[in-house]
């Protein structure tokens, strides 16, 4: 992934809401905006790892990255507002140093006269038909094209874009249109209880649309058009400088490492809530509609939900504590939405809310400790070849850092496998994939329930000798055999996991080729604390990196990842998205190794990983889905498309042709069935919701191939089968345990 990917995503988040800033306070203070950037740069110039030298190389990194930011498509920006930025290309080291805010201000300001101006853009090419029987196409290669020279060439390129979104939905509806003629269902599937659902990219078309004309439907394309750019300027304007002003801020952080972050006030609690898994307040995810802020979920066991009263799609008009007067919320930033409706537990919140059906309702909420199901560990069993199984799914290794009495991924997981225990399996599968990281020392607690003691992962931070991280509990929790989940995704804490199981010899690791590659730490630092008689606010947190990890072997995970014992084809193998493929990553490196002994208990492990090769060597569907994953790449570098309707169909139609030969990948059903644990089950026959969730995660580890190999592997390892061992193959013993420091 390009270098710019962290603070596209940024953009992104903009656009749809997700990313909360600075509180709104004064928009324009110009002092705490100078004190934020001492501080920044305070902090990490002393508490950073290995803080970059802030020269003309790192000013011209912060100048590329935050201008990318900022208008990521190129079409807000003409190329005489870039000419007049880039002669700052070479100077925002120095500025920052100084507190200068010069730069900062002028494309903020240049930035709103274009976004005002581009309000007129989007409206009058929307105003007409488009006229797609024209010869003309777009490339959306965004990084590569030019900057409009022009405001006539920006409103061209306005035009275009738009005209390619409206076209894909109006191909859509065509195509849909005709098999709602010809009969023929449109990606329709159903699910356990026969019920009809869409496909995930399915366009709905009711029948009355059965008989629109082409000028009817491509109406509609242009009104659905117009309707998201409006609300996607809506949420522009809701923003003020403080919400532009993190961006730079985050751009200058980002510099030093890929992981130093700026956290703005609300963010570093929302990064608290993703870290700790629970909250205080009512429990009800909430989602900006123009004005309106809407109830677009409820939080399973929260207390909103409990009380039965506040719906998903509930329009939030005042909200009131207790019994004060209500204020009104209409027209009010999402952000201060939901600090009016959170609070401590035990407080009542009333909210006056309209329901779907037009009447008005107030409800009145305690408030309560609210933990997100979706944070924590959970486990299913499974049976194999007349052997039960246990598979646990960690999402994160989340921590509560304020309440160590607190649940986290540590005692979590050592129930988790106690439970399994009772049911009887004789191998556990632990998933890893898409797991970000998280507490560094519940990875220790984790690992040591698989090993007697010993090293897990060795730290080193700047100027300071190496800190070895122990496991010096003797129990072991399950001593059978193990098999670890990874994906190209699975980062940091995931890493050092994988690493130490493998590294012992303890379990086999099985996923993508490498994970991700992130071998640092780091610590959460609170701004405010530099301050005395802090008058300009809250000044939020900044996250930067203090250390470096290393396996136990010496190696770090730093860019190079772990690799898996068995590799399995996947489909973003060939796409770049790891840590070794932005810029400014930290180097790899390495340092002496720490003592430990192999786990001697595992007589068929190399036996067990040849024989799970061999399987995927020999398996069509994984030849098919290494064949879908470099598909995939070729597609990803294809950026021109034609804006002639019969062509775009065309090509289209070559695509969903090609697409069609790899369809089975997502059709693919194993003959396993997995299933809650009792406790679980108990609980789902008075929580409607977590059943549903469960019945969707097991319907997901039944389609899943990764998950069926895994339990081959599992089992391979049974101590009942004999190791088999190929030409070339030496079984390891008691000569190899030793790794000396």
């Amino acid at each position: 992934m390009k270098r710019n990917y962290k603070l596209l995503l940024v953009v992104v988040a903009l656009c749809v809401g997700l990313f909360s800033f600075m509180p709104k306070g004064d928009p324009t203070d110009p002092e705490k905006d100078k004190l934020l950037l001492e501080l920044l740069t305070f902090v990490i110039e002393r508490g950073h790892y290995d803080p970059a030298v802030m020269d003309d190389k790192f000013s011209k990194g912060v100048y590329k990255d935050y201008i990318e930011a900022l208008d990521p498509s190129k079409r807000f920006f003409l190329q005489s507002d870039v000419d007049e930025f880039v002669k700052y290309e070479t100077q925002l080291d120095d500025q920052i140093k100084n507190k200068d805010l010069s730069f900062f201000n002028l494309t903020y300001n240049r930035l709103m006269q274009r976004i005002t101006e581009s309000k007129d853009f989007y409206k009058e090419v929307l105003a007409t038909p488009f006229d797609y029987s024209i010869k003309e196409d777009f490339n959306t290669d965004y990084e590569k094209l030019p900057y409009a020279k022009t405001t006539a060439e920006l409103k061209e390129k306005w035009r275009k874009q738009i005209k390619l979104s409206t076209l894909s939905s109006l191909t859509d509806k065509l195509k849909m249109q005709e098999d709602l003629k010809n009969g023929v269902a449109n990606d329709k599937k159903k699910d356990k209880n026969g019920k009809e659902i869409a496909g995930k990219n399915a366009v709905t078309l009711s029948d009355k649309d059965k008989d629109k004309t082409f000028a009817e439907l491509e109406k509609d394309t242009r009104e659905s058009s117009l309707k998201s750019l409006n609300e996607y300027f809506d949420f522009i304007n809701d923003l003020d400088q403080n919400d532009w002003f993190s961006v730079y801020v985050n751009a200058i952080a980002t510099r030093f490492d890929p992981h130093t972050n700026y956290f703005p006030p609300d963010e570093k609690e929302r990064f608290d809530v993703s870290m700790s898994g629970k909250l205080e307040g009512i429990g009800a995810r909430l989602q900006k509609k123009n004005d309106y802020t809407e109830v677009s979920e409820l939080i399973s066991g929260g207390p909103a939900w409990r009380g039965k009263e506040l719906e998903t799609g509930d329009i939030i008009m005042k909200v009131a504590q207790g019994n004060q007067e209500a204020v009104d919320v209409v027209g009010m930033h999402l952000d201060d939405v939901v600090k009016k409706i959170k609070g401590p537990k035990g407080t009542e919140v009333k909210l006056t809310v309209k329901k779907v059906d037009g009447t008005i309702k107030v409800i009145s909420i305690i408030r309560d400790i609210v933990e997100i199901e979706e944070t924590y560990a959970k486990s299913s069993v499974v049976e194999k070849n007349g052997v039960k199984y246990g598979v646990i799914y960690l999402p994160k290794f989340y921590i509560d850092f304020e309440n160590n009495d607190s649940r986290d991924a540590g005692k979590d997981m050592a129930i988790e496998v106690e439970r399994l225990k009772k049911e009887g399996v004789q191998g556990i599968v632990i998933d890893l994939r898409d797991n970000g990281g998280g507490s560094l020392k519940t990875v220790v607690d984790i690992a040591g329930l698989f090993i007697e003691e010993g090293p897990i992962v060795q730290i080193k931070s700047a100027g300071k000798k190496k800190e070895v991280l122990y496991d010096r509990d003797k129990k072991i929790q399950w001593d059978g055999p193990l098999v670890i989940m990874q994906n190209s995704f699975s980062a940091s804490a995931s890493e050092i996991l994988a690493a130490a199981i493998q590294d012992y010899r303890r379990g086999v690791i099985i996923g993508s080729k490498q994970s991700y590659g992130k071998g640092t730490v780091q610590n959460v630092i609170d701004l405010n604390q530099f301050v005395r008689g802090n008058t300009v606010g809250d000044l939020g947190a900044l996250k930067t990196t203090t250390q470096k990890f290393y396996r136990i072997t010496g190696g770090s995970t730093q860019l190079e990842g772990v690799s898996s014992d068995v590799a399995i084809p996947d489909r973003y193998a060939y796409l770049k998205m790891g840590e070794r493929d932005i810029d400014n990553a930290m180097p790899y490196d390495k340092i002496d190794p720490a003592q430990f002994n192999f786990w001697e208990k595992q007589n068929n492990f190399d036996a067990a990983i040849e024989n799970s090769k061999k399987r995927i060597a020999e398996n069509p569907k994984f030849k098919l889905i290494d064949e879908n994953a470099k598909w995939i790449d070729d597609r990803n570098k294809e950026n021109v498309y034609s804006l002639n309707i019969d062509q775009f169909k065309a090509e289209q139609n070559a695509i969903e042709e090609k697409a069609k030969k790899y369809k089975s990948i997502a059709d693919y059903q194993n003959s396993l069935q997995f299933n809650s644990l009792p406790y679980e089950l108990e609980a789902e026959k008075a929580d409607a919701t977590l059943k549903e969730k469960r019945e969707r995660w097991h319907e997901s580890l039944s389609k899943d191939i990764y998950v069926e190999e895994a339990l081959n592997v599992l089992d391979d390892l049974q101590p009942s089968k004999t190791p088999v061992l190929k030409k070339g193959m030496v079984a390891k013993g008691k000569k190899d345990k030793l790794v000396k420091s």
